[in-house]
């Protein structure tokens, strides 16, 4: 894992926040962006699939799934639709990528990051090639190794 510098950081979260202000999710507003060379060649943001609203159940409890359901939010991540969104108009490109991710509130601030959880996306980043993945935190942001990444996502809870 590596601190970023202040400008990286600033430069890319305020990409990040742009696109989390697109999420039409009822929980949070996510965004994430990959970036290769210093380009952005994808972005993306959570919401139901395809927007459909028969697919929201952003207010249901969690505890009301089943056990068998690893991932209880109704929307597609952030992370995953950019990492869509790179595949299909970058692929080339994806390989040694980073991918950066921003959780904000309502009036576009952002929730700084805890620790790695999702290993939806973690497994996703690290079969498709992406390097690093961003997380801000309040007094920095961190790249962390996808490998390393994934790593501390299956131990969240320990």
């Amino acid at each position: 894992m590596r601190i970023l510098s202040r400008e990286e950081a600033n430069f890319f979260i305020k990409e990040c926040i742009s696109v989390a202000k697109k999420a039409t999710c009822s929980r949070f507003k996510c965004g994430s962006i990959i970036v290769k060379d210093g380009k952005i060649i994808g972005s993306g943001f959570n919401s139901p699939p395809k927007d459909l609203e028969s697919q929201r159940r952003c207010f249901n409890s969690k505890a009301d799934y089943d056990v068998k359901v690893t991932d209880k939010t109704c929307c597609v991540h952030a992370e995953q639709r950019a990492m869509f969104d790179s595949l299909r108009r970058n692929p080339k490109k994806i390989k040694g990528s980073t991918l950066y991710f921003v959780r904000i509130n309502e009036e576009g601030e952002v929730l700084f990051a805890g620790k790695p959880y999702c290993t939806i996306c973690s497994k996703m980043a690290l079969d498709i090639g992406i390097k690093e993945f961003v997380l801000f935190h309040e007094d920095k942001a961190i790249a962390y190794e996808v490998e390393e990444y994934n790593n501390f996502s299956y131990g969240y809870f320990s």
